[in-house]
């Protein structure tokens, strides 16, 4: 009998969320300049309304992931989507700083959690092999969301207005709901789709969210791996959350481009990442991914650096998307090492990592606002700086070995 394929639909789950979850979180950065006229906004008022999200993300990751390793991912993943895709629409609906402060606060607590559950759903649903794929082909649909979502956003705009643009992108998600509630099961064992075949080759990833790691969940925070992985996150989305913050605004100010120029180069760093993430996960499973993530993060550093450098915009947002396909070279590594390690705390693992990094996304665009203030607009010091973070995830992987916790797990009877 040959396995069925109910976990490819899953995978298509997955994916489908994570381009509907970018898509919903990249426009504002391509309304940032109707939003900032419209509301009044200053560089440092529009770097806080950006950090907001990544404020609540944090704020809610862990929790989130604790009531997805509880309660199961249908639940929660349908509760949250629901919400963030509210907040979604109620953007359109703010009227001053405060307010949209409130809406993008709310909006990224919604958020909170999609990512973890996903990555616990995909451990439950594939064997080893495959769900290092999953993860980097979901992770390449992110940003490839991402990167369509500065031109989709423009047409948007331009044809209906900000404000309306973001109802119709909430509307998204409502209908991703639907469909998921109506077909997808927690437990492949309790899927009508699923035949025998398919469920004893997800039998090992089924014990694998059923495992102990020999602490209760609390015991993560003091765990020196779990430390140091969500630290190079950390540091990872300092870099990353440039991308879908202030590029838009940098293009159109140190180079002086049009909307629709900035909208178009804006797409390239995301572009590059997806593909960095989609090659990862196709490597050999015998490719030391410490090595991979290192010389990744190390090149990102080398690359930003060189960008200070250049005097044309077309060689400087080549080195970008250079930059930004090494560093998401380490997405698919990053996150499988959260199953790994965590094991069935998967999701809490995950959150906790996520919930770095996004406190990054917090201080980062906030950060980053502050400084272009008191350097006068000097986008080379902040650049600068984002190399100088990409050498301390480099540093981290010096330490984290994914496949080392790989190779124990394999021999380690459930607990």
């Amino acid at each position: 009998m040959k396995p069925s394929r109910a976990r490819y639909v899953v995978v298509g789950f997955a994916l489908t969320l994570a381009i509907i979850a970018y898509i919903q979180r990249v426009a504002i950065s391509q309304a940032a300049g109707p939003i900032s006229t419209d509301l009044g906004l200053s560089k440092a008022e529009l770097g806080m309304v950006f950090g907001a999200f990544g404020l609540s993300y944090a704020l809610f990751e862990i929790p989130m992931g604790a009531l997805g390793d509880k309660l199961g991912v249908r639940r929660v993943l349908a509760q949250i989507v629901i919400l963030w895709s509210a907040f979604t629409a109620l953007t359109g609906a703010a009227w001053n700083l405060t307010s949209m402060w409130v809406i993008r606060f709310l909006f990224g607590a919604g958020e909170a959690g999609a990512f973890p559950n996903l990555t616990r759903m995909l451990s439950t649903w594939l064997p080893r092999g495959e769900r290092v794929r999953a993860q980097a082909i979901m992770w390449a649909c992110t940003r490839w969301g991402g990167a369509g979502t500065p031109l989709l956003a423009l047409l948007a705009i331009n044809a209906v207005g900000w404000r309306w643009s973001f109802v119709l992108f909430g509307l998204v998600g409502v209908i991703w709901v639907l469909v998921f509630l109506a077909w997808f099961k927690d437990d492949p064992a309790e899927h009508p789709n699923v035949n025998a075949a398919e469920l004893k080759l997800l039998e090992g990833a089924r014990q694998l969210g059923s495992e102990s790691h020999g602490g209760s969940w609390l015991s993560l925070f003091t765990r020196p791996d779990v430390c140091v992985l969500v630290v190079q996150y950390f540091f990872f989305s300092f870099v990353w959350y440039f991308y879908v913050t202030w590029l838009p605004s940098y293009l159109r100010e140190a180079w002086n481009l049009s909307a629709a120029e900035a909208a178009g180069y804006s797409v390239l760093p995301l572009l590059f990442g997806g593909f960095g993430s989609l090659i990862s996960g196709l490597l050999p499973i015998k490719v030391p991914r410490r090595i991979v993530a290192f010389l990744g993060f190390a090149a990102t550093a080398g690359l930003l650096y060189a960008v200070t450098k250049l005097q044309s915009v077309g060689l400087a947002m080549t080195c970008m998307a250079l930059a930004s396909f090494c560093s998401d070279l380490t997405m698919p590594i990053s996150w499988n090492t959260c199953a790994e390690i965590g094991r069935r705390y998967t999701a809490t693992v995950a959150a906790m990592m996520n919930m770095f990094g996004n406190f990054s996304g917090f201080v980062a665009p906030v950060l980053s606002g502050f400084i272009l203030e008191r350097y006068a607009g000097d986008w080379n010091v902040l650049l600068q700086i984002m190399a100088g973070a990409a050498c301390i995830s480099a540093v981290c992987w010096l330490y984290l070995d994914p496949d080392k916790v790989a190779a124990r797990n394999a021999v380690e009877a459930p607990v």
